[in-house]
């Protein structure tokens, strides 16, 4: 399967796993909300205080995997993460993106402000994946 293929299918749905790898090299699966951008970056927000943070902060390489929910087709993009800096006020750069984020996948936010507020308290910061490589089968 080609990464174009892959992220043509993760555009359809924001649910996924995201798959880590532990300090002793086990995998540690997280259901996750992600989202794709117009350049095939794949984006997700996580928390600080969460074993996906520490395990991507110590082993940045990840996989995603996508599927329906008739579970009749999936891929798994495979990458090296990048961890934005956690959130740390309300008007910095992560929070920005963060809010680009839920732009993509839920549109607008009734209250900005108290979103951003919350990124911050809930010490957020943004995944983003580029895939370097796919597999799967889409039916």
């Amino acid at each position: 399967m080609d990464i174009a293929a892959a992220l043509d299918f993760a555009r359809a749905t924001n649910n996924s796993v995201l798959t880590t790898i532990r300090r002793d090299g086990r995998a540690q699966l997280s259901n996750v909300t992600h989202g794709v951008d117009q350049d095939g970056v794949i984006h997700i927000s996580i928390t600080a205080d969460r074993a996906k943070f520490f395990n991507l902060t110590r082993d940045p390489r990840t996989s995603l995997y996508v599927t329906r929910p008739d579970f009749q087709a999936y891929a798994v993009l495979d990458g090296v993460a990048e961890l934005a800096p956690v959130s740390a006020d309300a008007g910095d750069a992560t929070v920005d993106a963060l809010v680009a984020f839920y732009r993509t996948i839920a549109g607008e936010h009734p209250d900005w402000d108290d979103y951003r507020r919350a990124m911050v308290r809930d010490h957020r910061t943004l995944v983003s994946l580029a895939p370097t490589h796919a597999y799967g089968w889409l039916g």
